[in-house]
């Protein structure tokens, strides 16, 4: 009955330093994931004259 919440480690001291930048990291992975077309167009920008 004890081993779930000893597992889950809803005891833990620092729980909210683990788990605000867990959420922090996990937001940023959002952003990045819905910019990565404008992030990949600046880091390489489509250069129609050099293909020629």
């Amino acid at each position: 009955m004890f081993e779930l919440p000893l597992h889950a480690g809803s005891g833990h001291p620092n729980l909210f330093w683990i788990l605000v930048p867990s959420f922090l990291t996990f937001l940023a992975g959002l952003g990045l994931g819905a910019r990565s077309e404008r992030v990949l167009e600046v880091l390489r920008p489509d250069d129609a004259s050099s293909s020629e």
